[in-house]
């Protein structure tokens, strides 16, 4: 074919693929590669940020089976969560069937991409194949300490009637419902993070393949911090709370003190609520903010004054009022801090609405201490102690060392480390998710279920016609048999949160059919993920809890040791933007529904003019999104990977442009051309080209040092380059013939169809897809030439191209025989030739 025709060409190769079982995985004696990009939730349709992300780890697993390993390259589905409830009850379909509809859409729209998907292993999260080995896990995990229930205080929607994690809250609202969330008091299940702290915050030093930034996001949510717990002596609080224990990582502040605070869940806050209607109004308004760090810090600081005391540790005569504030929460510390509000933002808008004292304790280098003052914004900068007594001209790491000396001096604390990250609570009151396998009994207790007993399946007669969970109201399902006794029990109702789904899969990918959650001889092959792809707005919960999993997993024998770091390395790609278009409405317009207009600009189709707005990430919301099914439909899906790969550095965003889409096309076309055209060359000499053979050999290295370096725009610039060289070089048939082979096998990772075409039409052996990548001659990389420019008396006038190997005496008479220099000379000699060799070449007039 003269023009190559996608729509043709692609179903047949991947056919051919399929046939040939090209991606399927399995251990043999080769080197393994373990590429794994996030996998999606099934939404019912991909999109071009899915094209990028895929196509991503498709580039990175083609290239290295081509170059000798044995890659493992799984998809799957994390499939359980809120859309497909709300999806069942906004449509009157079971959750199951939208999710699994959805799947076998966004399987069929992702096949047609063409990627190296071994696509044996695939599953779905909401399989009770895959939630059954969780069910097990969780009961191993029972079994080590790593699970347990308690009271907690979570974020409640009262209308889901449903406990939501902090990022289901948004302003102060739950996500779904748009109802304000309140703190409630449940029993939940959690899972012991906590126990791998040190580990999960040190290990990520060792993690040098891992984005900078995504290792600091992780530290700072795990937060270490080293501080002082110790207690006030209270003074008219009630019985059995005769001290007021706090956690402050700023002791050296101690008399900047003008409060204490405790939480509305404070056992004192409950206390005196009881008899205080005025408390308890407050406590509920407090208890109506969600627990989110944002919700913290947006709302507006409010305290109710106790009446009660507490008597600074260091002056027996100074008492501070301890508030109820609702800044303050149960999760974090002890419950109860103190305010120094010259020195903490947060303390300061307190203390200024509540007309407190506002002390500074700590001066900046170049202010003097006896005017230094606070105004609307507290310091927080380094600098030494003043107003602090015995603390006086000490830096505040030395202030901190001696007040924590002073308080255990006294017995009334101690230094102690602190974390951020809390244990993960992962019970939630919804259907479609995976039952937590326990059983309550009243004779024997919480009892975990039976593993032969495994999975516990979900029904599927449920209705969501009622607010809450289904499931408690499901008595076939929920009454059941005590695993221990025997007798009647009540199963657990809650399900796990869906994070917990995504915290093993790439565990399960390794033996997706295995009977326990991992098959050993398997996982000690495939693991760890070589390589792991996905965007960074997962880089802190998701990736954490994957971390914490892992060495639960090993912990209980699922895992070796080496797999506690599942991800050797990671990767997070950018988004992939589009312009913005709005009408004179002021109403987002799809870019389909536009054109162009003469002279520049859009109109709408019926000829209202389109303001463009700046590129951001596609979304629905804004229609500002491109349907992949279109472009391949257009183009085919080689141009739309390599439009995706070639146009900025795959961690930045990418802009979308319609222009740009066709001048991908219009460059795989070219390279289906020139292969025609040397189909069609004659015979004739069968001698290779030296400057085709370099051109050669220096395009296999910097593709190469594209992919592996995660420079694929790099990869593509250069393939342009050849692709440019190529057309231009008047060398043999034969030559070609060698030149356009490496093409395809060049190729083959961003363009896999096309690669297949050429390798075919010239002559190449076997599939494309199966070929070693072709091998660098260093020597071919080393220049035989090299381009000296010509200055005369310090300007340039010319330039030549010198063999290396040329003499001075060979490069001046090379210069002097330049014609701009001799027309400069007009027959006179020069006073001086200056030769910088593999430099410059300077003539002197």
């Amino acid at each position: 074919m003269s023009r190559y025709n996608a729509k043709e060409t692609e179903p047949k190769w991947q056919e051919a693929w399929n046939t040939a079982e090209s991606f399927r995985a399995v251990p043999d004696d080769r080197e393994k590669y373990y590429v794994l990009e996030m996998f999606p939730y099934p939404s019912g349709r991909i999109h071009m940020g899915h094209v990028r992300n895929y196509t991503m780890g498709d580039v990175v697993a083609r290239y290295k089976s081509a170059a000798g390993f044995n890659v493992l390259h799984p998809m799957g589905w994390d499939a359980f969560g809120m859309p497909a409830e709300n999806a069942a009850m906004e449509k009157g379909v079971h959750p199951g069937d939208w999710t699994y509809q959805n799947i076998a859409d966004m399987r069929a729209q992702l096949k047609p991409m063409g990627l190296s998907i071994d696509w044996t292993r695939e599953f779905a999260t909401c399989d009770p194949e895959y939630y059954g080995q969780q069910q097990a896990l969780f009961i191993d995990m029972m079994g080590k300490d790593l699970v347990y229930r308690k009271n907690a205080v979570v974020n409640w929607d009262p209308v889901d009637m449903t406990v939501l994690a902090n990022e289901q809250v948004e302003n102060g609202r739950g996500w779904r419902s748009g109802a304000l969330v309140e703190r409630k008091e449940l029993t939940q299940w959690f899972f012991k993070i906590s126990a791998f702290s040190d580990d999960l915050l040190d290990s990520l030093d060792n993690m040098d393949s891992w984005p900078e930034k995504v290792r600091t996001m992780q530290k700072n949510w795990i937060g270490k911090s080293t501080g002082l717990q110790f207690e006030f002596k209270t003074n008219g609080a009630p019985s059995g709370f005769e001290g007021l224990e706090v956690y402050t990582t700023r002791p050296d502040t101690l008399f900047g003190a003008a409060f204490a605070a405790i939480s509305a869940d404070h056992p004192l806050a409950k206390q005196l609520e009881e008899n205080n209607p005025e408390i308890a109004a407050f406590n509920a308004e407090c208890r109506q903010l969600g627990t989110t760090e944002e919700a913290m810090e947006t709302a507006e600081k409010k305290g109710f004054d106790t009446g009660i005391t507490v008597t600074h540790p260091f002056n027996d005569a100074w008492e501070l009022p301890v508030y109820i504030a609702n800044f303050v929460l149960m999760g974090f510390g002890t419950g109860a801090v103190f305010g120094c509000p010259a020195h903490d933002q947060r303390d300061l808008d307190f203390a200024r609405k509540y007309d407190l004292v506002v002390t500074p304790v700590v001066c900046p280098a170049d202010q003097d201490p006896d005017t230094f003052s606070i105004g609307k914004k507290a310091f927080t900068e380094t600098g030494n102690l003043i107003n602090s007594r015995f603390l006086d001209g000490l830096s505040i790491e030395d202030a901190k060392t001696e007040v924590i000396k002073r308080i255990e001096g006294k017995g009334a604390g101690a230094a102690k480390t602190q974390y951020r990250l809390r244990d993960w609570g992962v019970s939630r009151q919804r259907y479609w998710g995976c039952p937590i396998p326990v059983v309550h009994c009243e004779k024997c207790g919480v009892v975990p279920e039976k593993k032969e007993n495994l999975p516990i399946e979900l029904p599927k007669d449920v209705a969501f016609d009622k607010p809450g969970n289904p499931l408690d109201r499901h008595e076939t399902w929920r009454n059941c048999a005590c695993p221990s006794c025997g007798g009647d029990a009540l199963r657990e109702t809650d399900t796990m949160d869906t994070f917990a789904d995504s915290s093993w899969y790439y565990a399960r990918f390794t033996a997706p059919k295995a009977e326990t959650p991992t098959d050993a001889k398997e996982v000690d092959y495939w693991m760890n993920v070589d390589q792991y792809i996905g965007g960074v707005e997962h880089a802190i919960l998701h990736l954490l809890y994957a971390r914490f999993f892992a060495r639960a997993m090993h912990a209980t024998g699922h895992l070796p040791k080496r797999a506690t770091e599942p991800f050797n390395a990671l990767f997070t790609q950018g988004m992939v933007c589009h312009a913005t278009y709005q009408d004179p409405d002021g109403k987002w317009v799809n870019p389909d529904d536009t054109r162009a207009i003469e002279g520049g600009g859009f109109e709408t189709l019926d000829g209202r003019p389109i303001t463009v707005g700046k590129s951001i990430k596609m979304s629905k919301s804004k229609k500002n999104v491109v349907d992949p099914d279109d472009i391949i439909d257009q183009y085919g899906a080689d141009t739309a990977r390599w439009f995706v790969m070639s146009d900025s550095p795959p961690e930045r965003d990418v802009e979308w442009t319609a222009s740009g889409a066709e001048a991908a096309w219009k460059h795989l076309q070219r390279v289906w051309r020139l292969c025609v055209e040397v189909q069609e060359m004659g015979e004739g000499d069968t001698a290779q080209d030296a400057a085709l053979e370099k051109a050669r050999h220096r395009a296999i290295d910097e593709v190469t040092k594209g992919i592996e370096g995660f420079a694929f725009n790099k990869s593509v610039a250069a393939l342009y380059q050849y692709t440019n060289t190529v057309s231009k070089s008047d060398a043999s048939k034969a030559a070609k013939l060698v030149a356009m082979q490496s093409m395809a096998q060049m190729m083959q990772p961003m363009t896999p169809h096309l690669a297949e075409e050429v390798w075919a039409a010239m002559g190449g052996e076997g599939l494309v897809t199966g070929a070693p990548w072709p091998q660098v001659d260093e020597s071919k990389l080393v220049d035989d030439t090299v381009i000296l420019p010509i200055q005369v008396n310090g300007k340039r006038r010319a330039e030549i191209e010198v063999a290396i190997s040329a003499t001075k005496d060979q490069i001046e008479k090379m210069a002097l025989e330049t014609p701009a220099v001799t027309r400069i000379l007009d027959g006179a000699a020069p006073k001086k030739i200056i030769v910088v060799p593999g430099r410059i070449v300077n003539v002197v007039v």
